[in-house]
Formats: structure tokens, sequence, C-alpha cells
């Protein structure tokens, strides 16, 4: 019969520790519960590794999908009327990820201590963000825990359905620009000096195009360190400047000013904002609060002072609509739409519905980028590429023709 190791409390609080054979994980918490004790770890003996590896850096990251399907769980729970210690024990042993299982182990610890719940998931900020963490507060406050929790699940499944539609528009052209770099380099570094000591042996005077290849393969040859050196330091350079306050508002405030992708940068930017601020307001978040948030959130410093601006202007007793339309940053129509929702005393529903006009118009800004962007990189492919081979066979067909002649 299999031995376990157990740990829990008894009736008084204290934490007991011990082992036990039993047939089953099941058994052994029976077996406990008879005795008056909770149990929080119940683990086999000689089954999996007693010593645990921690490598800083490589633990697994809790994912969207991971906060996601939890949510969803315990919402179900929480509906079900179980109590809410024992849905983060259940949630806590089911998972699979380890850095989201010692997480939500130390949170049920902290709400048995006598912590809130929002309070026990405001210290992990790295699984739960400061949005999540508001909305379970105000669903703690008002009793409508598995309501909010239902309403986090699918914002947070929305949100990350539009970051992978944006992300799949970029993947397409930065992978064919990746793989036309490395083989225009294969072929300048590699092919081309064969082909010149080829022309060497030949003799003779080369055609401009084929000169001006070889010029360019024997500047890469030579310079290629002081190349690869450059562009890292471009890189870093780069990152640098945009962690620094003025850098990343310009930067940000360039981006969206781009001909193609400043356009889906913008309706992204409105989708997010509406969405996770009718997503708050809806939820009784503090209209204020919710701004700051979502400003935090915004991932843009030009969007960001945009709504700063109006968590400003709303604090001195105006509008939402009115600080949005003169930023410059949002649609007239937007603007006019959370107009007509504050008229009408239903802004929350007025920005879930921009938030899901928005969602489409960011699939159709995607279909659009991609379908611009395919005969551009084919254009480019054919125009380097075949540019290149054309080139070096110049002096082949000049060749031929001299023969031939």
């Amino acid at each position: 019969m299999p031995k376990f190791t157990w740990e829990g409390k008894n009736r008084t609080g204290k934490v007991q520790k011990g082992d036990m054979e039993a047939p089953n994980e099941a058994a052994v918490t029976a077996a406990l519960r008879r005795q008056g004790v909770m149990a929080s770890k119940i683990k086999e003996r000689g089954k999996g590794l007693d010593i645990e590896l921690k490598i800083p850096g490589m633990e697994p990251k809790i994912s969207s999908k991971d906060l996601v399907v939890f949510t969803r769980q315990f919402a179900t729970m929480i509906d079900a009327g179980l109590p809410l210690v024992q849905c983060l024990d259940i949630l806590a042993r089911q998972q699979d990820n380890s850095t989201f299982k010692k997480i939500l182990s130390k949170v049920k610890e902290d709400v048995e201590s006598g912590s809130t719940f929002a309070d026990a998931l405001k210290k992990h900020p790295k699984a739960f963000d400061e949005l999540y963490v508001n909305l379970v507060a105000a669903g703690e406050v008002g009793g409508i825990l598995d309501t909010i929790l239902n309403r986090l699940a699918a914002y947070i499944e929305k949100a990350l359905k539009l970051k992978k539609k944006v992300k799949g528009a970029m993947t397409y052209p930065v992978t064919i620009i990746g793989i036309a770099v490395v083989v225009i380099a294969v072929i300048l570094v590699f092919v081309i000096p064969t082909f010149e000591k080829m022309f060497a042996d030949f003799g003779g005077t080369l055609p401009l195009p084929t000169q001006i290849v070889i010029n360019i393969s024997n500047f890469i040859q030579t310079y290629i360190l002081v190349i690869i050196g450059a562009i890292i330091a471009f890189i870093f350079t780069v990152k640098r400047i945009y962690k620094t306050e003025k850098g990343r508002a310009f930067m940000d405030d360039w981006a969206l000013k781009l001909p193609v992708m400043g356009v889906l940068i913008r309706k992204v930017a409105v989708a997010k904002f509406t969405r996770t601020l009718g997503t708050m307001i809806s939820s009784g978040v503090p209209i204020l609060d919710g701004l700051e948030i979502v400003s935090r959130t915004a991932g843009n410093r030009t969007v960001e002072k945009a709504i700063q601006h109006v968590k400003q202007s709303i604090s001195e007793g105006k509008t939402i609509a009115e600080p949005l339309e003169k930023s410059g940053v949002f649609p007239p129509m937007v603007c006019q739409m959370i107009s007509v929702g504050e008229q009408s005393g239903s802004i929350d529903t007025m920005l879930n519905k921009i938030a899901d006009f928005y969602d489409d118009e960011v699939d159709d800004a995607v279909a659009n980028l991609t379908s611009m962007m395919e005969p551009m990189l084919m254009l480019f492919l054919g125009t380097t590429v075949g540019g290149l081979v054309i080139a070096m066979y110049l002096p082949i067909f000049k060749l031929a023709g001299t023969v031939g002649g």
C-alpha cells in the first residue's frame, strides 16, 4: 500500500504533519477529516522528486489561458455555493502550472488568515493585475463575486483574442523579411565569392550590376562583425531610449501616425480602452478609479496622457466625451457614442458596444494589412533575390554572346 506525507490544520488552527498508509489520496483526506484535520498538502512518497529545483527566471509563466480557466472554474464554484477557501484549495491542487499553484496556495493561506480575497490577490501582481484585483474587490463588496468573475473571464478572453489578431498580423511579414535577409546574406557571403573567383579567371570587364553586387559582397565579408555590432548597438540604443519618458512618448506618438500600422494601433487602443472601462463601470468600480487603471494599462503614452486628461476633467465636473474629443486620439464617432451613453445613463453598455464594433474593425484592419503586405513582400523578394541572380548571370550571358558571335 502506498505511503503519503500530509500537512494540514486541526480545529484550533495548529499546523500538523505526518505520514499515512492508504490506497489513495482521497482515503487520506477522509481519514484526516475524521481526525478533525483539514489537509492542505498530500503527496505520495517516492513519487516524483522530493527536491524541487528552482532556477531563477525558469519558472513557468502564468498565461492568460491559465487565468481564464481559473476564473471560469472559480465563478462556477462560488455560484454553486462552495466556500471561498475550499474553492481555492481545490483549484490549487488541480493546477498544472507550478508557479500558479504556489500563488493560489498562498492566496488561500492569506484568506484563511483573515484577508479579503482582493487583498490576497493584490500580493501577486504578476498573476493578478490591478484591473483583476479592483473588480474582485467590487464583487466582494457588492456580493456578486461570481458575476464579476464571469465578466473578468469574458474580458480576458476577448483581450487575448485581440492580442492574437495583432500578433498574427505581424508574424507573417516579420517571418518573410527574416527569411529574405538570411537568404540574401547567404548569397552575398557564400555564393557571390564563388562567382567572383570564376569571373576573375575569365578576365575582362564585368557589367556594372555585377560589379556593384561583388563590391557589396566584399564589403559585408570585410565588415561583417562591425555590421552585426552596429545592429546590436542600434537595437540596444532604441530600447534604452524607449525606457526614458521622453523617448517612449515620442515613439508612441510616432507609432500612431504611421500610415497603415498607425490605424491598426489606434483601433486596438480604442477597443482596449472601451472594453476595460466598460467592464469596470458595469462591475461597480468608481469611474475615476477605472480611468486611472485603464490609463496605466493603455500600453501607449499618448493614449495614457489622453485618458489622464479625461480623468482630470471629470474630477472638475466635466463629461467624458468632451476631453476625449479634444485629445485627438479617439475618433469623433467614439466620442459621440460615449456622449450619448452619458446622457442616457448607460455609459457601460455603450462602451461595450463600441468595443465590439472596434473588435470587428481590428479584424478588417488586420485583413487589409495582410492583403497589402503580401504583394509588397513578394515584390521585395523578387527584386532583391532576382536582382542578385540576374547580376551574377550577366557576365555568363555576355560571354555566351561573345563565343556565339
